[in-house]
Order: C-alpha cells, then sequence, then structure tokens
C-alpha cells in the first residue's frame, strides 16, 4: 500500500492530534508508511503537552487529494468534521469513539469504534492486543489526550477502559496523574490571549441535526465568568460565522473543567428545540447546565433527539 495520511477532525484537539500520531507509530510499527498531520494548528491545551513531551507538531494540511490516494481518519468520521477534499480519496482505516454519521465508502475498510472517552483508550487496547511497546513520549502525549476528553476521568463519558488505559499509560510515562492532569487542563483555559473568534472556533464541530445545520463549540475554563463577559462578542462571531457558513443554529458550551458546570450560548435558531433538549429556558440567550461537561455525550444526543422530535 502507498503513503497514507493519518489525521483527526477540523479544529484540532490533544486527542485528534495525539491520535493521529500514535496511530501512525502502531501502523509503521506493522510496515505501513504513514505520516501524521492535522487539519488546523493545535490548540494551548495541545501545545502545552507538546513541548512538555518535546513532540513536534504535526504538518497542518488543507486537502489530501494532492498528496494521496488513501487516508485513515481517526477521532472522527463525519464528513462535515474532516478534510475538504475526503470524497476524493479512500479512507482505508477509522478509529473513533463518537457516533457514526454522514459517512459511507467505495470499499471495505478497517472500522474500530468503541463507547470510551478517548480515542487513546481505543489504542492503548490495540498496542497491547498487537503486543507494541509504547515508547514512554508516546505514553504521556496519550495520557493525556485521555485525560484531556475525560476532563481527568470526571466526564461522564468516561469508563472503566479509559480508567485502566490511564494507570497503564501513566505507569509507563510516570507521571502523576492528578498534579499533571490539573496543570495540564489549566494550560488550556488562558482565555484572555485569545480573540471571541478563537473562542468560538477553537474547540466547534458541525453536525447535521433531522436537515438543519448546526455548530457546537465549547470552552473549557476554571472561571465561567471569563466567558461569561465575552458574551456579546462571541454572539456576534456566532452570527458572523452562521451568515458565512449556512449553520441554523450555533451553540456554544463554556464548561468549568474544576466543578463540572457549563452555560449554553444560543444564537440562531429554533430556540424552542434547543430548550426542549435541554428542558430549560433561555434568557437572554443564555442557559445553566449544571453537571453538564460532554458535548458527545450530554449535548448532541438531546439536541439531535428535540430536533427529530
Amino acid at each position: 500500500m502507498s503513503k497514507a495520511l493519518i489525521f483527526g477532525h477540523q479544529n484540532p484537539d490533544t486527542d485528534a492530534i495525539v491520535a493521529a500520531k500514535a496511530y501512525a507509530y502502531f501502523q509503521t510499527q506493522k510496515g505501513l508508511d504513514v505520516e501524521a498531520v492535522a487539519l488546523g494548528d493545535p490548540n494551548m491545551e495541545t501545545n502545552f503537552v507538546l513541548n512538555h513531551f518535546d513532540e513536534p507538531a504535526p504538518r497542518v494540511i488543507k486537502t489530501v487529494a494532492n498528496e494521496v490516494d488513501h487516508v485513515m481518519l481517526v477521532d472522527h468520521n463525519e464528513a462535515q468534521q474532516s478534510v475538504a477534499d475526503l470524497n476524493q480519496v479512500t479512507v482505508s482505516h477509522v478509529i473513533d469513539h463518537h457516533r457514526i454519521a454522514n459517512f459511507e465508502t467505495k470499499l471495505p475498510l478497517y472500522y474500530r469504534a468503541e463507547p470510551v472517552g478517548c480515542t487513546s483508550t481505543i489504542l492503548t487496547e490495540m498496542f497491547d492486543e498487537e503486543k507494541i511497546e509504547i515508547p514512554a513520549k508516546l505514553a504521556g502525549l496519550m495520557l493525556s489526550a485521555i485525560i484531556s476528553d475525560t476532563l481527568l476521568l470526571q466526564s461522564p463519558t468516561t469508563t472503566d477502559k479509559d480508567r485502566e488505559a490511564v494507570r497503564a499509560l501513566a505507569e509507563i510515562a510516570d507521571i502523576d496523574v492528578q498534579s499533571y492532569g490539573i496543570e495540564m487542563l489549566k494550560a488550556g483555559t488562558n482565555l484572555a490571549a485569545k480573540t471571541d473568534k478563537e473562542l468560538v472556533d477553537g474547540d466547534a464541530k458541525s453536525f447535521d441535526m433531522a436537515g438543519k445545520s448546526v455548530r457546537i463549540g465549547q470552552i473549557n475554563t476554571v472561571d465561567l465568568n471569563e466567558v461569561l463577559d465575552r458574551q456579546a462578542g462571541l454572539e456576534k462571531e456566532m452570527q458572523a460565522e452562521m451568515a458565512a457558513d449556512g449553520y441554523d443554529l450555533f451553540i456554544t458550551l463554556a464548561t468549568n473543567v474544576l466543578n463540572s458546570d457549563s452555560e449554553l450560548i444560543v444564537a440562531g435558531g429554533p430556540k424552542e428545540v434547543v430548550e426542549k433538549a435541554f428542558n430549560t429556558k433561555l434568557a437572554n440567550n443564555r442557559a445553566s447546565l449544571p453537571g453538564v461537561v460532554s458535548r458527545k455525550k450530554q449535548v448532541v444526543p438531546p439536541l439531535t433527539a428535540a430536533f427529530e422530535a
């Protein structure tokens, strides 16, 4: 097989970057010619992780068909979250932990999806199954991805497999999970250094829900007021992106990573669908969502159900 590119979703988070690197190492050990790349620059949290382990950031690409004829996807499968010309290449492998939507291939492929908190958890299993040793640096990177996706194992997406992966990876990397994890999560919450547009775009994904184009972003913080004080500017950017990209609804979830509470900021509509999904009432285009931290498990499913009702 000719060279393949491996990458995660647009607006990559730590798992999207790390899973691509981990899967590239895995495939290289099996004799394949692959390269881990990214569909965007690393965010502040991911930069902290890469710098901590002295690991270079992956090359950022905009298209793939000009380089290769097949690719491998990690941490996503939905076409609107992937590279622009995905339909021009063959997807040969997918490793993911999200819902499957808007995804089809012309040829059979290797597809592994598990309902766990992080793609790097699945990859940890795969290394173990194939008896491929994980180097200490890579173990630290994969551990960081799981900490990021599960908010230090506090997210409702966390499973026993995630906990076991964290234990095993921490042992290999010789890292104190709690102290490192808090330092890492806080590193991604320096909101003052970001523009309103950067906050809105930083961790946003697009979804199709009953024919509506829905954009859902998430901002992690240690102080929700840091986000709420900038609501007007955030709404302005959300509205601008809706006009430019044709979204029907744009939701930004501001999440306190220390106490696991969130605030929802909504632009577009129908707003009554949002209220129904979360059994709440919007005031000033905003609602409190105590205990909600996971877009994948606590936001996308109820919102999809409300649209389809």
